[in-house]
């Protein structure tokens, strides 16, 4: 098949893809310019909502409602403004070759593509029980979280087996989320991980114990400390059952696994320098090969703030990247500089009626403020982590605007601090800053 060349290409058609395209357009990106490959079917979205909004019973969340940039408060670019813009969208086409030597792509059906400037957005995939040989894990119904394809396979699920018990495997963001979802879709929702507590990578014990209690008081049963190891089907392979570690058996009609993701970095390997799981890059996205940039989930950029390479897998983070590195293409073009990227990591979640912010450094001692009590009608608590005397991270649960960029500020400004009783006022520590 004869090939198609842009000077753009991003490769990848995620939340980072649609947010670059959108920089590429404020750019002033001639009509041709840019193409937009992707293996899903549909323009770039914003993906929390398939975690979120789309799995509500009533008033669900569906497309195009979530496209790309509705989740910053953005214009939402539906498949007709690619269109005006003049940027193609190559839609339900796998990447399976990239030679960065000759800036060519080659599709699983054989087409080609070459660019003059490539951007790799390919993202995260999930990972799957099936690949540690889980016994029973290719049964039906054992449903994972990443697409909008799985999305619709896991509300099918739901509807099918409206009422029945469904387990959870993995206590992170999208064991949390996704207990909260089914248990609102009227399920029996058992959550299971091998970790003390659930959302390890960030909640202290003390933050954790929080939502365990407060999962527990909706009825969603939460088993810490053992792992999945086996799972029991039908004769039709749909899934009946979950054999765990511990020898608890659980029944189940629907199973939903989140057990973390893996940056797609696979076609680039050799080709380009990695660290810490990505693709290495400067602080405007490029790669150790010229031309090329990586931005969102595989990228491992120097983090300024805390002046090391960081791989940071968040939607903020995807967003704020994207627009960095065309920003920076567009400016090498123009001769103009660019200031670094200078991220303050940020991470949130909504579950139920529960919507927590966390910003910084989750790093050094820790103290918790306000009322963490699972029971009270608003729980409003936080944290503060400390370190050499500095404050480096901070956490609120059901803050207000406001308050959430008044926590926001003091991981930013770092504010030292002579003795961990000052940071005990919570919010008026905060509004001081």
């Amino acid at each position: 098949m004869s090939g198609k060349h842009f000077k753009y290409v991003i490769l990848g058609g995620g939340v980072a893809a649609g947010y670059a395209a959108r920089e590429f357009a404020k750019q002033g990106v001639q009509p041709g310019e840019l193409a937009i490959i992707s293996k899903e079917a549909v323009a770039p979205y914003e993906r929390p909502a398939l975690s979120k909004g789309y799995l509500f019973p009533q008033n669900a969340a569906r497309l195009p409602g979530f496209h790309v940039c509705v989740g910053s408060g953005g214009e939402r670019l539906l498949p007709e403004w690619y269109s005006e813009k003049g940027i193609e969208l190559i839609l339900s086409t796998e990447i399976v070759k990239a030679d960065l030597s000759t800036k060519t792509l080659t599709s699983a059906a054989g087409a080609t593509f070459t660019y003059d400037i490539l951007l790799i957005a390919t993202g995260s995939s999930v990972i799957k029980l099936t690949d540690f040989g889980t016994q029973g894990a290719d049964s039906n119904n054992i449903l994972y979280l990443r697409e909008i394809d799985d999305a619709d396979k896991l509300v099918a699920a739901i509807q099918a087996n409206k009422g029945g018990k469904a387990v959870v495997v993995g206590g992170g963001y999208i064991g949390l989320e996704l207990s909260a979802a089914l248990k609102i879709n009227d399920y029996d929702v058992t959550m299971v991980f091998p970790e003390p507590w659930c959302m390890p990578r960030l909640f202290t014990a003390d933050i954790a114990a929080f939502y365990e209690a407060y999962y527990t008081n909706k009825g969603v049963k939460v088993l810490k400390g053992t792992l999945a190891v086996g799972f029991d089907a039908n004769a039709n392979g749909d899934v009946t059952a979950v054999k765990l570690k511990d020898g608890t058996v659980l029944e189940a009609d629907i199973v939903v696994v989140g057990v973390g993701g893996r940056p797609l970095t696979t076609l680039f390997k050799g080709q380009v320098a990695e660290e810490k799981g990505g693709i290495k890059t400067d602080a405007f996205f490029e790669t150790s090969v010229p031309g090329v940039y990586a931005i969102g989930d595989v990228a491992t950029f120097p983090l300024k703030m805390y002046n090391e390479l960081r791989r940071v897998e968040h939607v903020d983070h995807a967003r704020k990247s994207a627009e960095q590195a065309v920003k920076a293409i567009k400016g090498k073009e123009s001769g103009e500089s660019v200031p670094e990227y200078d991220y303050l990591p940020y991470f949130y979640s909504r579950s139920f009626d529960l919507g927590w912010q966390f910003y910084g450094d989750n790093v050094g001692e820790t103290i918790l403020f306000g009322d963490s009590d699972p029971a009270s009608s608003k729980p409003k608590f936080g944290s503060y982590w400390i370190k050499d005397g500095k404050v480096l991270g901070a956490f609120l649960e059901g803050g207000s605007p406001d308050e959430n960029k008044a926590i926001a500020k003091v991981a930013k400004t770092q504010p030292a601090v002579s003795s961990v009783e000052e940071l005990k006022e919570g919010l008026q520590f905060a509004s001081k800053i």
